[in-house]
Formats: C-alpha cells, sequence, structure tokens
C-alpha cells in the first residue's frame, strides 16, 4: 500500500431527482485519472456517506473500482459511531474491491484515547482491509491526539493517518511517527503543502474535485522540496479556499461541480448552496478552469 500525492475525497453526484448520477460519477473519475490524482475516497464525508444507503454504497464503489482498473489507490469510507458497525462497512468495502479504508474517529460518541486505540485495533484486525486513520475533530467531537497514533502507528493493518488539523504544533508531533509503512496525509487544503514540506506524504483534498491536476503538480513539487514553486502554483487556490469554507462541505463544491455539469445537488438535511453565494460561485468555477487550464 502506498499512499502519496493528491488523493481526492470524492464528492458523490445526484441526478435532478435525487438518484445516484452514474455517468456523471464515471466523467468525475475520469477527470482524476487524466489530472494525475493518485488515489480516490469514495463515500468519505465530502461524499455524503451519512445520506447513503448499502447498496448505493457498494454500487458506487463497485463502480469506480471497475473504471480505475488499478490505475491509482481506492479508499472507501467505512468510520461510524460504533465499532462493529465499522467493522460491517468495512467489511462491504473490502467485497467491492476497494484498497483501503478510511475510518474516521467515531462521530458524536466521544471516546477516550484508550477507547480509540481498541476501536482501531479492532476494525484493523477484523475489518479485512488495511486503515488509514482519520482525525477531523471539528466533524467528530473527538480528537485523535499524535501519543494515541503513535500506539496505532506499528500495527501491520493500519498504514496510515489522514490528519485535518493543520497546526504547525501537530505536525511537529506527528511527523517522526512516519515511515515506509505508515503514510502521513493532509486533510485541511489550505495547509497541505506546508505539511508535505514538513514530511507528509500528500493530502486527501475537497478542493482536488474541481482542480485535481494543479493538485497533483503541487504534491509533486512540495515532495522534491521546491516550496518557491509550490508557493507560487497555490497562490491562485488561496480564495478557492475560503470559497469552499462559505457552507458546510460539500455544499460549495458541489456547487462548482454542478457548473462543470457533474450532480444536481444534494441529500437533506443538507441544501444547495444559498443563492447569495451563487455569483461567487460562478466566479470560482471559472476561476478553477483558469488554473487547470492556464492559457499560454
Amino acid at each position: 500500500m502506498h499512499l502519496y500525492g493528491s488523493i481526492t475525497a470524492l464528492a458523490t453526484p445526484f441526478t435532478a431527482a435525487g438518484d445516484i448520477d452514474f455517468d456523471a460519477w464515471t466523467r468525475l473519475i475520469d477527470r482524476q485519472i487524466a489530472g494525475g490524482s493518485r488515489g480516490i475516497v469514495v463515500a468519505g464525508s465530502t461524499g455524503e456517506a451519512a445520506a447513503l444507503s448499502d447498496p448505493e454504497f457498494s454500487s458506487l464503489l463497485a463502480a469506480a473500482v471497475a473504471q480505475v482498473a488499478g490505475r491509482m489507490v481506492v479508499l472507501a469510507g467505512t468510520g461510524q459511531s460504533n465499532t462493529a458497525k465499522t467493522i460491517a462497512q468495512t467489511g462491504l468495502a473490502a467485497a467491492g474491491g476497494a484498497d483501503a479504508a478510511l475510518v474516521v474517529t467515531p462521530p458524536y460518541v466521544r471516546p477516550t484515547q484508550e477507547g480509540l486505540v481498541a476501536h482501531y485495533r479492532a476494525v484493523a484486525e477484523h475489518g479485512g482491509l488495511p486503515v488509514v486513520l482519520y482525525n477531523v475533530p471539528g466533524r467528530t467531537g473527538c480528537d485523535l491526539l499524535p501519543s494515541t497514533v503513535a500506539q496505532l502507528c506499528r500495527h501491520p493493518g493500519i498504514v496510515g493517518l489522514k490528519e485535518a488539523r493543520g497546526d504547525r504544533e501537530r505536525w511537529e508531533a506527528l511527523c517522526p511517527l512516519a515511515g515506509d509503512d505508515f503514510a502521513l496525509l493532509s486533510g485541511d487544503d489550505p495547509t497541505f503543502v506546508g505539511a508535505i514540506l514538513g514530511g507528509a506524504r500528500g493530502v486527501i483534498s475537497v478542493a482536488s474535485n474541481v482542480v485535481p491536476g494543479t493538485f497533483s503538480r503541487l504534491c509533486e513539487l512540495a515532495a522534491a522540496g521546491e516550496a518557491s514553486a509550490a508557493q507560487a502554483l497555490e497562490a491562485p487556490l488561496l480564495e478557492l479556499y475560503d470559497f469552499l469554507g462559505i457552507e458546510p462541505n460539500p455544499i460549495p463544491v458541489k456547487a462548482l461541480l454542478s457548473r462543470f455539469g457533474i450532480g444536481h445537488g444534494l441529500r437533506l438535511p443538507l441544501l444547495t448552496l444559498s443563492p447569495g453565494h451563487n455569483a461567487r460561485a460562478d466566479a470560482m468555477a471559472a476561476l478553477c478552469q483558469q488554473i487547470e487550464h492556464p492559457r499560454p
């Protein structure tokens, strides 16, 4: 399992009637392949996993695995608020051909650090897939501390960490834990370049849904230590990062994708982008096109 570079947390496109739009799903994945992404996440939080039925989860994953055909890593979001349910969902992902499971800390229930160790070890030993830990305390109410990661990172079934906290102190504590068998991946678009320059191996990104080629190049530059070139390439993206946080993820990114003909809306309780932001969304869609396909 070699996790590196730009990995996209895919949004799940729906038809106007609210069903999964598999034609749009195919086109979204094609954009990732063409852009040089090194992996995709199916049914993560950006993919509205909580709004998908198990048959939909399996169908999305099967379509992605078939289309990718080994050209990039396919991760499946399988984290639940309960360990037994997480193991079951991970088993479903294994049966569908995923390469690894992206397992968020159990949302809402707020386990202790000892509980997190027991949870992740159980999933790694019984879920049937390599596990990538996922820490995003702003969404889950639970922070996976570096000392806890240190207890988990040498487990043979745990192969990486997506860390969504972008503060410098967190990365300074995590970077010594990285190794050939344990990949550190940023989960915070605005700070991922600095994380890779400091020792992370890549990013699991929302923004790369709409600018996959740019993110692939940024990862290459940062991994090569070319800080000035990476920062220059990233500068036009700062406005995009701000827009993607204007309403809860994945509302803004799906507004952009819809302007590229990929998908129609979200599932309740999420609503489409507030009308007052539509003009800005139009401008951001144009910016994405300009960044991805600059004119000579």
